[in-house]
């Protein structure tokens, strides 16, 4: 796989050196990372003890927290100790006394839950506030009632409540503390033994938290683990957070990196090409990683992508990489945020010590910068990442077309081809539309494409060679086993005078 250069490795190292410099943080660190792992790192400030942070320095990761409860909890599903599709009822008994905000609203499900849609407000402010809480506490905010901003599984809302109560179907389910689960099921067996629940169990320097107080940073004290754990309560440091996107990632290529496990700590997966999994398989780590529920534009102020939200997960899309997978976390004291792209599996992960201090602006314009640069490293700067593999039978009609383009034969056509192509465009029409595009760029027929394009396994768009600019064809099959062609266009692009 190709990796970022140095010159762009020194630009994003530049970018978090800069935020220290300005003030909006103590301390700021940084990585980069590929399906393989940890690619690079760097870090600025002081991390409390006179040095700059590093790798393995432990910031809280705050709401990055909530992947690994949507992954603890599928976990359990996979294992048929619950359905998605279970009301929230059946593992918090103290949720009968809410009530819904219609007649005929439904209780919100574990699926509704997982995916921000069970109707309740954005709860930040307070979230944030609640992690320390006991379960009976959250059993007396329940029945105290909560509000609806919605009808429970129809639109998005990021809320916290909504994770802490799925912290408690893990821990009802399982038998056992959320934390204790996330930890035993999944931090441990994916070898990220710097991720922890609690300050006091990190193995390396706990970096302290702070809010600016005029021109003075004030510390800000931890809360233990309680009932809002699930939605931000890890810490974490740069080099197990990039194994963690690093892993997530590995979904969408052949093999997944051989991750170590304790067999004693944990259930392990295999699925059935192959892949030891650890707590998840690919198939279920891909699923994780859709988009499964809409999220408005005011939603996201200031995105410049559009976004919807998976399990755990925002997944944003990019018209020119295709699917990018992130998640942010803001805590009194912290920032951080991890992101990847899915078709090259190249991330950054990125945390800072301040209250506020957004990291999340900084690592989205390291991951552009970074993917950039790879993508012009590997020759295609101007050209659109393929997100999937051209499929074989796509091949096969690509190269039936080709022959086609050079000798036209209406029988030959309509083998490779179904019904409504010629109908949609008779072979006459077709045959002297294509004469024309050929002659208007001096088309080289058998000449080897320059570049081309694929949406989908099943798309194809290429670019022949011309004396006067360059022929475009495209494809696209139908859904047939014979790999019939369903959509077949041919059209010149001529040199700009």
């Amino acid at each position: 796989m190709t990796r970022p250069s140095p010159a762009v490795i020194d630009v994003v190292d530049a970018l978090h050196r800069q935020r220290v410099a300005d003030g909006i943080a103590p301390s700021s660190v940084w990585g980069v990372f590929d399906r393989d792992g940890l690619v690079a790192s760097g870090g600025a400030g002081d991390r409390g003890d006179g040095t700059a942070p590093d790798a393995d320095t432990v910031y809280r990761i705050a709401s990055c927290t909530k992947s690994v409860t949507a992954t603890t909890l599928l976990g359990l599903v996979g294992e048929g100790l619950l359905s998605l599709d279970d009301p929230v009822t059946d593992f918090v008994p103290a949720f009968r006394s809410v009530v819904l905000p219609t007649a005929d609203s439904p209780v919100p499900t574990v699926r509704m839950l997982l995916t921000m849609s069970a109707g309740f407000p954005t709860d930040d402010p307070w979230g944030d506030r609640q992690e320390s809480i006991s379960d009976d506490d959250l059993d007396d905010v329940l029945r105290a009632g909560l509000l609806f901003d919605s009808v429970p599984g129809t639109r998005f809302a990021y809320s916290n409540l909504g994770y802490a109560l799925l912290g408690r179907v893990v821990a009802v389910a399982a038998g056992a503390p959320f934390t204790a689960v996330a930890t035993e099921r999944v931090l441990r067996p994916l070898g990220l033994d710097d991720t922890v629940f609690a300050a006091r169990a990190a193995r390396g320097h706990v970096v302290t938290g702070y809010r600016r107080h005029g021109s003075e940073w004030e510390a800000l004290t931890t809360p233990g683990p309680g009932a809002f754990s699930p939605i931000g309560g890890l810490f974490s440091t740069v080099r197990d957070l990039a194994r963690w996107g690093s892993w997530l990632a590995a979904a969408f290529e052949g093999t997944a990196p051989p991750f170590p496990r304790d067999p004693a700590a944990a259930v392990t997966a295999t699925t059935t090409d192959g892949d030891l999994a650890g707590p998840l398989g690919r198939a279920e780590r891909r699923a994780m990683q859709q988009a499964m529920r809409m999220i408005p534009a005011e939603a996201l102020p200031g995105s410049t992508r559009a976004t919807g939200y998976g399990s755990g997960l925002f997944v944003e899309h990019d018209p020119v990489v295709g699917s990018i997978v992130s998640h942010s976390g803001g805590y009194p004291g912290f920032s951080a945020h991890m992101r990847w792209s899915v078709s090259t599996g190249i991330g950054v992960v990125a945390f800072e010590n301040a209250t506020q201090a957004k990291v999340s602006a900084a690592a989205i314009q390291a991951h552009d910068l970074v993917l950039a640069d790879v993508r012009s490293a590997g020759g295609t700067a101007a050209t659109r990442v393929p997100t999937t593999t051209v499929s074989p039978e796509t091949r096969a009609a690509q190269g039936a077309v080709q022959g086609l383009l050079a000798d036209w034969d209406d029988e030959r056509a309509a083998s490779i081809c179904t019904p409504n192509v010629p109908m949609d465009l008779p072979w006459d029409r077709r045959r002297a539309a294509w004469a024309t595009a050929v002659e208007a760029v001096g088309a080289d027929l058998g000449a080897t494409p320059v570049a081309e394009e694929s949406s989908t396994p099943t798309h194809l768009r290429w670019w022949l060679p011309g004396e006067r600019g360059r022929l475009r064809v495209e494809i696209r099959l139908a859904p047939l086993a014979a790999g019939l062609v369903q959509t077949l266009t041919v059209r010149a692009e001529p040199t700009p005078a």
